[in-house]
């Protein structure tokens, strides 16, 4: 038996590990729904949003679908599968109405410091690529949650559109875009700040240079959480609901609370870097969120755009992602993360992950081995001037991506998105994976709350209704209803 300093030992009602996007947004919900309830939360480094809710570790982009090729494939008889791009979506705009209702409360301001309107683009290049964009935007623009998408192949509308993509280009290749002026850039390392800084003042116990050791359970079902301060000093934290919200270290974290739903689940980590513009000129030439299409045998985390973003309260340009590999599960983690989240329950479905993805591992050694010019040349195929000089490179987040058995895909499934683990009884959960992670906190974060409090959810539900209007309501399905949210926050969020 160890022995517990009983002043080291507290008991809270919900314990919060990580101080990124996720936690922020439970922990700010809850507050609004219980504000009679005691929040902790644990966080490794010394402030928030700092892992991949940085504005320099995520594309910022406020996935909603409107430009992410990957989100409506084809189909083998040549249509268009709309459906996760609808999905998507309707999860942003849930987002959107939540952040309206903070800032319409005045829980917090400038929404300009966290969203900017921003047009979103799709690019393509080659006739097969140009049909199929063509057809997208031909079913998306039928849908009311993407009204007001435009295409064009027309290269002197093209000119207008794009003009730093479009200087310079000489090839007869067919080139095409859509273009939808309701998009947005998203600056979640803001956000998560202006929200933590919100629970503060609410009075939820927030720790920086905390880190979380063990999680057990204690014999009457709480979990108690080992931590370590920076000054060395271990304390026991028993709480009744326990969520994992620590990117990358989330998993590692899961594996310690030994519940059976923990068990059969790896990560892949996969780091990106970007280019990012350094010259003034060049930025001020381009005004759109535009991506492309991945390459083969690519993850749909490295499809490549052309990023205007606002970081620091100035316009950037950021071009990539270029993926990477690195064995850390965070930034700042530790290079065994890899090896020691390979556990003799997960063993073989790591292993038949591994023989299913040698696609994947063989691109990753290809973006490995770029050198800055090779990078440089991948970004011609958007800005055929581009200059070297002009573009530094920058390292993005670590993303872990969930490896798991599933039914469709067998046995070692890669799991490319967001995925959240909750144990049976519903007083755990952890977030894993990664985009289109931070764009849908909200709507994540709102099923976390009524898988693991269905007790609350009647008395809870007109609270939430308050908070999110469309809350049990299909969007796609109710365009008057889309249209009067869509201005309203639009007007509470400061968008065009």
């Amino acid at each position: 038996m160890r022995k517990v300093n009983m002043s080291s030992q507290t008991k809270t009602d919900v314990i919060l590990i990580g101080a990124g996007i996720m936690s922020a947004t439970l922990g700010t919900l809850l507050k609004e729904l219980v504000p009679e309830w005691n929040i902790k939360v644990f966080e490794k480094l010394d402030k928030p949003g700092e892992e991949s809710s940085n504005e320099w570790n995520n594309a910022g982009t406020g996935h909603s679908a409107l430009c992410e090729l990957n989100y409506t494939p084809e189909r083998p008889d040549g249509t268009i599968d709309t459906k996760k791009a609808i999905n998507v979506n309707e999860q942003f705009q849930v987002s959107r109405q939540f952040w309206s209702h903070l800032v319409n409360k005045k829980l917090i301001k400038d929404p300009q410091k966290f969203i900017m309107p921003i047009p979103h683009m799709s690019l393509v290049q080659g006739e097969k690529n140009v049909e199929f964009l063509k057809k997208r935007f031909e079913a998306l623009s039928k849908i009311p949650l993407f009204q007001g998408m435009e295409f064009s192949d027309d290269k002197e509308t093209l000119k207008k559109w794009i003009p730093l993509i479009m200087d310079g280009r000489t090839s007869d290749t067919p080139i095409a875009a859509t273009k939808i002026e309701s998009g947005s850039d998203v600056n979640f390392g803001n956000l998560t700040r202006m929200l933590f800084d919100h629970l503060q003042r609410q009075g939820v116990e927030v720790n920086y240079n905390h880190t979380v050791e063990n999680i057990k359970r204690t014999s009457d079902g709480s979990w108690e959480v080992k931590v370590k301060s920076a000054d060395g000093k271990l304390q026991y934290n028993t709480a009744k609901f326990l969520f994992i919200g620590a990117g990358g270290g989330s998993l590692p974290l899961l594996q310690k609370t030994g519940i059976p739903e923990s068990k059969h689940v790896g990560g892949f980590p996969v780091s990106g870097l970007f280019l990012v513009c350094n010259n003034q000129e060049v930025i001020d030439q381009h005004h759109a969120k535009v991506y492309g299409k991945a390459a083969v045998g690519a993850p749909p985390m490295s499809v490549p755009h052309l990023d205007t973003r606002y970081i620091d309260g100035k316009k950037s340009l950021l071009f990539g992602p270029f993926a990477g590999f690195s064995p850390k599960f965070l930034k700042t983690g530790s290079n065994m993360d890899l090896l020691g989240s390979v556990k003799p329950n997960n063993v073989f479905t790591m292993l038949a992950a591994g023989a299913k993805n040698l696609d994947l591992t063989k691109y990753l050694v290809q973006q490995l081995m770029l050198s800055k010019d090779q990078r440089i040349e991948e970004l011609r195929d958007f800005i055929p001037n581009a200059k070297g000089e002009d573009w530094d490179i920058v390292v993005a987040g670590q993303r872990v991506q969930v490896i798991k058995d599933t039914e469709a895909g067998g046995k070692g499934t890669l799991q490319f998105g967001t995925e959240v683990i909750t144990g049976a009884d519903g007083s755990v959960a952890a977030l894993l994976g990664a985009s289109p992670g931070a764009s849908t906190a909200v709507k994540v974060m709102l099923d976390v709350i009524t898988k693991c409090f269905p007790q609350y959810m009647k008395e809870w539900e007109p609270k939430i209704k308050e908070m999110i209007p469309s809350y049990g309501t299909k969007l796609v399905e109710n365009p008057e209803l889309f249209n009067k949210l869509h201005a309203e926050t639009s007007k509470a969020l400061g968008l065009k």
